[in-house]
């Protein structure tokens, strides 16, 4: 990690009046400000192992699942629609809602064709075996906490003003998390992988991070728990921190001159 200092410096967003203090936080959540359920919740859910879940699920299925290009729904299958559509988000909408009660279905059928790849329970296991998607997602829902210190951190971050947003390979179920955490009081769904189509550690997914923040690479600390990731960050031009624990974050932060105590109340 490069031990620079980042001054309270600030420059005008393209997209308000607002000065912008820097850097800009951009946080992966899973098992960085979340609990990942998949690892212990998921294999116990399905009465299997680990190892046995790898091997019976369908090798690009959650992938595919994360970029948006297959949902709950067969009407949320966009491998045509702009990504930029004000469609997006009505048909990136689970199963928990009638996509065809918001959307005209002239308009619809502008986006969707007869080729929609099929949904997540059709394809989740190789086999083809039935999946209990309501019951899945539960699963999910009750294993979904935050990292233990990690809130109160988010909470002073955002209490001294730095813009935070999330970066993370997720599919639409981060509305489970949104449901369950509320993150949104902390930092912004941003880039998600189901919105951007792109996932990490791809070379793309960060430079339309860049793209869209209008900012210098170095202007931006992205955090993750995986190297992978936090290497093609730093290819990128971003400081990168690898994340271990709450505590390590806030210190490796505070190397980097950001403000990470509770603000002082006059």
């Amino acid at each position: 990690m490069v031990h620079k200092s980042f001054a309270s410096s600030s420059l005008s967003s393209v997209n308000s009046n607002k000065t912008r203090k820097l850097p800009i936080l951009l946080f992966d959540i899973m098992d960085t400000i979340v609990r990942d359920p998949f690892y212990q919740d998921i294999p116990a859910f399905f009465r299997m192992s680990f190892n046995d879940l790898i091997e019976c699920k369908h090798p690009t299925a959650w992938v595919e699942f994360e970029k948006g290009l297959i949902n709950e729904v067969y009407l949320a299958i966009l491998e045509e629609a702009p990504r930029v559509s004000p469609l997006r988000p009505w048909l990136l909408i689970s199963s928990q809602k009638s996509v065809m009660g918001q959307v005209e279905k002239s308009t619809l059928s502008h986006y969707c064709h007869e080729g929609c790849r099929m949904e997540l329970s059709e394809i989740f296991f190789k086999d083809g075996r039935p999946l209990d998607l309501e019951g899945l997602k539960n699963c999910m829902k009750n294993g979904y906490t935050y990292i233990n210190g990690i809130e109160s951190l988010l909470h002073n971050l955002k209490q001294n003003d730095y813009e935070m947003h999330a970066f993370t390979n997720y599919p639409i179920w981060y509305t489970l998390i949104e449901e369950k955490l509320r993150i949104s009081n902390y930092l912004s769904w941003t880039f998600c992988s189901c919105i951007t189509g792109k996932r990490k550690p791809a070379a793309d997914s960060y430079l339309e991070v860049l793209r869209r923040l209008e900012v210098d690479p170095a202007s931006c600390v992205f955090i993750d728990d995986r190297m992978v990731n936090i290497e093609a960050a730093i290819n990128a031009g971003m400081v990168g921190l690898h994340f271990k624990d709450a505590a390590s974050l806030k210190q490796d932060l505070t190397l980097l001159g950001i403000e990470t105590s509770p603000r002082n109340k006059d």
